[in-house]
Order: structure tokens, then sequence, then C-alpha cells
């Protein structure tokens, strides 16, 4: 049968063996759990720092997430108090500020407004939600542009950052709280990160082992119990016998007590009548009476010493027994008042690390669905970027092709007109020559 792993915190420890005596019956010890130096050892991570980079860059993600969540939480109550902050957090850290707000007062409005409709024309509801969808996505897009611009801004600026981080008191409950799980996600993810898997193969093996020993400690519990509840049986059943005992003695005493004073006041009355009677006749009938009386009454108060001295022997004893018994009860009680209270206390251990980790398991499922959400946003707000690059490359290449033939052209034309020029300069000086000419003639 598989036995159960406890958790680091409920593991029970190395034992020491007792044992008890009730009613001359000596019963089995359950043992007691004591802490172990290799066991504590055993359950501590074998290195003190991360070695690799792959490690180290996880913790540092999940810190740096931690102290951008710290701020973010904050943006509202800056925003409240911007006139006490504007001169740590300078122009451009409080106008982005204020621009936030704008944003979010105008995504409330329109949530306002898309409610108000939806409720006003209820059989159109849903084509009323798929119209306001885009608008919202729109709005969405720009808050969560503008928290990473103010992010930049508060990283640039660690003033602002840690003048704004120790307002820690002015945090939502709800986001301390997921701050809170995230520091103990980066403490448990960190111990993770440092335990090897041979470690951890070591440990397991370790938990296992010492979740047997505890099944077996308490099903040693679990007899001594049994045999307890039969000492204390036997016990009650001498004490009824001997409280019979006593009683019957008691009994008897007083019987013995009453016969006794019946005797002497019949002696004592035969004694005055035959004084009377005889008195100047029977002196020494009289001595003789007396001496017998003398003797019944020495009789009489050695068997009432007698048994006193046994009543007063059996009470002591009883009251041995009765105090050892009680002393038994009172250990038992106290050792299996520490053994519950310890059990409890595992328990509850157990039950709020069970929940914390059912919490962070919520948490990083909705942490993951917005990994998706900004790589996906990512990817199409590059894939937009390489379109109108190539859209610019294209404009480019159009705008260097045009002016290369806008310059061919002005060149051709200059061209044109020289050539021009020059065949008007020919044709003069050919006119002037021909009338000269004429002229000699």
């Amino acid at each position: 049968m598989a036995s159960e792993v406890l958790p680091v915190s409920q593991v029970p420890l190395l034992v020491s063996p007792q044992q008890y005596e009730i009613g001359g019956k000596v019963l089995r010890s359950v043992q007691k759990l004591q802490p172990t130096a290799e066991g504590m050892k055993m359950l501590e991570p074998g290195r003190k720092k991360l070695s690799s980079v792959e490690t180290q860059r996880v913790v540092a993600v999940l810190d740096d997430t931690i102290k951008r969540l710290e701020i973010v939480s904050l943006f509202q109550h800056a925003i409240e108090n911007l006139d006490r902050y504007s001169i740590v957090f300078g122009s451009e850290l409080s106008g982005a500020l204020r621009e936030h707000q704008r944003l979010r007062d105008n995504m409330q409005r329109q949530l306002n407004h898309f409610s108000q409709e939806a409720a006003e024309e209820e059989d159109e509801a849903e084509s009323v939600w798929e119209k306001s969808r885009v608008d919202m996505a729109v709005l969405h897009q720009g808050v969560q542009s503008s928290v990473r611009n103010i992010l930049r801004l508060f990283l640039a600026n660690p003033t602002a950052s840690k003048t704004l981080r120790a307002e820690g008191q002015a945090r939502n409950q709800d986001f301390q709280k997921l701050i809170q799980v995230l520091s103990e996600l980066r403490g448990f993810l960190f111990e993770m990160l440092l335990t090897s898997p041979l470690e951890k193969d070591e440990r397991m093996h370790y938990l296992q082992e010492l979740t047997l020993r505890d099944h077996k400690n308490r099903e040693a519990l679990s007899a001594l119990e049994e045999e307890l509840n039969a000492a204390i049986l036997d016990r009650d059943n001498e004490i009824a016998k001997k409280n019979e005992i006593i009683r019957q003695l008691k009994i008897s005493l007083h019987q013995l007590e009453k016969a006794s004073e019946t005797q002497v006041r019949r002696t004592m009355q035969e004694a005055e009548n035959q004084q009377k009677s005889d008195r100047r006749a029977s002196e020494g009938k009289c001595a003789k009476f007396q001496q017998d009386l003398q003797q019944l009454r020495t009789q009489l108060n050695g068997a009432i010493a007698e048994n006193r001295e046994i009543e007063l022997s059996l009470r002591k004893k009883k009251y041995k027994v009765e105090t050892e018994i009680e002393n038994w009860i009172q250990k038992y009680d106290a050792d299996m008042g520490d053994k519950q209270t310890e059990l409890e206390e595992l328990e509850a251990v157990y039950e709020e690390e069970k929940a914390q980790l059912a919490e962070l398991k919520e948490k990083l499922a909705v942490l993951e669905v917005e990994y998706v959400q900004i790589m996906e946003e990512r990817r199409l707000a590059q894939l937009r970027k390489e379109a109108e690059e190539e859209e610019l490359a294209r404009k480019n290449h159009a705008a260097t092709i045009i002016q290369a033939h806008w310059k061919g052209y002005q060149v051709r034309k200059t061209m044109k007109s020289k050539k021009k020029k020059k065949k008007g300069k020919g044709k003069g000086k050919g006119k002037g020559a021909s009338s000269k000419g004429k002229g000699k003639k």
C-alpha cells in the first residue's frame, strides 16, 4: 500500500520510549517525538545561492513583477494625492498619471453607458455588447499602454518610485494579498530552485519513512489506549472490592461497639443491683465484678484500637492507590493533550498550505492568460510595425524614382534650352557676314 507523504511542516521526528505502570501492570508506551539535527538537515536545501543563470533570471523576473505590482497598486493613491507628490514626480510623470486617470474615467463611463443601453434594450443586449467590444478593446489597450508608460517613468525616476512604494499602508487589501501571495511564491520557488532533483528524491524518501513511522506510532497509541482502558477497569473493580471490605468492617465494628455497650450496661446494672442487695455481705463479689468489668473494658478498647488501626491502614492504602491512579491519569491526559495539540497544529498548517497552493494555482492561471494576451498584442504590434516600415520603404523608393525622373527631365530641359540658344547665335552670325559682303561689292 502506498504511504502518504506529509508536508515538511508536519514531518514526525525521531522518538524515545517511555513506560507506564497502572495497577501493577507495565503498559507499552508511545514513543515521544524528538527533533534531530540530521532530520532537519535533510529537509533544508543543499545550496544557499542560485548557480545557473536561468534560475537567477526566473527569480529576477518574479522580483521585478512584485516591484511593478507594488507601484501599480498605488496608482490611485498617487493620483488622489498628486499635488503632494508633484515635486517628486515631475511634470512628465504627473501628466502621465492624469492621462491615466482620464482613460480610466472614459472606460468607466463607456461601461456605464453600455450597461444602460443593454438594460434599456434587453432584446438587443447581445448586439449592443458586440458593438461595444471593439470600443472597449481600444480603451483597454490605451489603459495598458498608459500603465506601461507610467511604469517606465517610475523606473526612470528611482526617487519617485521609492516615495510611492513607501506609502504601502494606502494599498488596497486585494493588491496587498496578491503581493503577499507572490512574495510567498517567490520564497517557495527560490527553495525549489535551490533543491536539486537528487535532493528532492532523497527528501521524499525520507518523508515516506517518517510517515510510515508515524502510522506505526498511531497504531501503538491505539493499543496503549485499549490497555489503559482495561487497566482502569481493573482498578475500578479492585477499588469496589476494597470499598466493600471496608463497608463490612465498619458494620462489624458498629455491631461490636453496640454489643459491647449493651453488655457493659447490663453488667453495670447487675453489679449495682447486686451491690445494693449484698453490699455488706458480698465485698468479694463486688471486687470480682469490678475486675471482670475492667477486663471487658480492656478487651473492648483493644478491639476498638485494633479495628481503628486496620481501618487506618486500609484508608492509607486506598489513598495511596487513588493518588497513584490520579497521577497516572493526569500524566496520560497531559501527554494526550500535547499530542492532540501538535496534531491539530500540523493539520492547521497543512490546510493553510493546501489553500495557499490552490490560490497560487488560480493566480498563475490568470497570469498565464494575461501573458498569452500580451504576447499576442506584441506580435500584432510587430506585424503592424513591419507593414508600416515596408510601406515607408515603398514610398521612399517611389519618391526616389520620381526625383530621379524629375532631375532627368530638368537636365534634359536645360540641355534643350542651351542647344536652342547656340543655334540662335550661329544663325545671327551668318546673316551679318552676308550683308557685309554685299556692301563691299
